[in-house]
């Protein structure tokens, strides 16, 4: 079986941006979701990466940035994803949790084979991402029920896309290490 790793994308968040508040109902109902996986993953010692926007703070690391995101307003829902201190942290600047990071380094060095991606946002940063990790031939899982979305038809065309054109499996969140 392909070793995996759970990969949280963009989940250490502010909730300051556009379409925040669109954003924010699809986020509440995910946390719960992603906070399970997140168990799971670490009673069966599957490792966590963390790959998340720098917010323009280029001068910051992964414990400025989840501080800054836990002093706001939407704490409640970063508090619950906390990374612990077996989790790994990568730093993007955009979309793709690949574009211009060192995580393609990091999963070779690690052995992984499969991601689970999970976080937010459907149609933009877990779609790329997962088009990225397709052309870089690792498998892709995603649960549905564990990414967020800005508008729900786009993430079921998303959803859609990754399963159909990158031969990524869309399926339930309790479906993974039942």
């Amino acid at each position: 079986m392909a070793k995996t790793a759970l990969i949280v994308i963009d989940m250490i968040n502010t909730y300051d941006h556009k379409d925040a508040d669109q954003l924010l109902p699809s986020a509440r109902t995910v946390v719960p979701v992603v906070t399970d996986l997140l168990r799971r993953a670490r009673e069966r010692d599957v490792p966590v990466i963390y790959v998340n926007d720098n917010f323009g703070e280029w001068r910051s690391h992964h414990g400025e940035l989840l501080d800054t995101a836990l002093a706001g307003p939407h704490a409640d829902l970063v508090e619950p994803l906390r990374p612990d201190d077996s989790s790994l942290f990568v730093v993007k600047a955009r979309h793709s949790i690949f574009f211009e990071t060192p995580l393609t380094y990091l999963l070779h060095q690690q052995g992984i084979e499969r991601l689970v991606l999970c976080g937010q946002v459907t149609e933009q940063c877990v779609l790329y991402s997962s088009l990225d990790a397709h052309i870089r031939h690792f498998e892709v899982v995603v649960p549905r029920d564990a990414v967020a979305h800005i508008h729900a038809d786009l993430a079921d065309a998303a959803l859609r896309m990754m399963e159909r054109n990158m031969g990524a499996r869309v399926c339930e969140s309790r479906e993974l290490w039942a």
